[in-house]
């Protein structure tokens, strides 16, 4: 039997965790919310994000919190440009052909990154990596705490670019009606690109983010994507508070079974509550019915 105060630490981490895997599912709802679709590539994006914060720490000894500043343009960029010149064009305005493009593009990259940097697993150390912040009797990873507070001022700048500017209301028309969007004056195909770019920025907060307490090698956004599925399906798919609260949730629930069931098992809950979902509220928490 646990006390429980550790069965609260457990939740807390769990929390916390889960707000980085929050950040990864915004990218995710975002493209689907307005270009409906999967994307298949976001795992491989992640990875190459998260390859540039460790360059950035092993060639330039830059802290991986500051590595995010000019990482977020630059995902935006890549994210951007893949969309309007190799994803759209490429899938000739066919929903099944930019499952089948994200998918061959994720399987390049990946490639691409087993040519450059092979298969070894790669680390970064901190000073604050092992720090701990402590909360009365509890004692709080300092990387996740800074990393819960990092995804809630993300998603609520997403929230605002989304509802308070031209190109959000853009968005927003271009998800709800991409014919009267279209005839309105919008260029669909670049809000298309922006909304990719911005899934990818998201991706580039999660890689600062993620690579002070983990690893890195040419497959791990994979792992992290499909934890990432599964807090899309159980907030709704396009849904932003759903991401937000789904990736909280999840991060309690994988922690909590860690603790009781043991790390090899810690995932468990998380693929059994995607299979109750699924069966019970397909539309998820915060999702409409198509």
């Amino acid at each position: 039997m646990y006390s429980p105060q550790i069965i609260l630490e457990a939740a807390l981490n769990g929390l916390m965790t889960g707000a980085v895997y929050a950040l990864i599912a915004l990218g995710l709802t975002l493209i689907y919310g307005v270009l409906h679709i999967i994307n298949f590539a976001h795992g491989a994006l992640l990875t190459c994000a998260m390859f540039a914060v460790w360059l950035a720490w092993a060639w330039l000894g830059m802290d991986p919190y500051l590595a995010i500043l000019p990482l977020v343009p630059l995902m935006f960029a890549l994210g951007y440009g893949l969309q309007r010149f190799v994803v759209g064009p490429a899938s000739h305005g066919d929903d099944g052909n930019i499952l089948l493009v994200t998918l061959g593009l994720s399987i390049m990259l990946e490639n691409v990154l087993l040519a450059l940097f092979q298969s070894d697993t790669r680390t970064l150390d901190t000073d604050y990596s092992f720090q701990v912040v402590a909360l009365g009797p509890l004692l709080l990873s300092y990387p996740r705490v800074i990393g819960l507070g990092v995804a809630v001022v993300v998603t609520g700048l997403l929230w605002l670019v989304l509802n308070r500017t031209d190109t959000g209301k853009a968005i927003r028309a271009v998800a709800k009606e991409k014919l009267g969007a279209n005839l309105v004056g919008i260029d669909v195909p670049h809000i298309y690109a922006v909304t990719f770019g911005l899934g990818c920025a998201c991706l580039a907060v999660a890689a600062g983010l993620l690579m002070p307490t983990f690893y890195v090698n040419p497959r791990i956004g994979g792992a992290f994507v499909l934890v990432a599925f599964t807090v899309v399906v159980l907030g709704g798919m396009g849904s932003i508070p759903g991401a937000l609260l789904g990736g909280l949730f999840i991060g309690v629930v994988e922690s909590l079974c860690g603790l009781f069931l043991g790390d090899s098992l810690g995932q468990i809950g998380i693929f059994l509550i995607f299979i109750a979902v699924l069966l019970v509220r397909p539309t998820g928490l915060f999702g409409a019915k198509a």
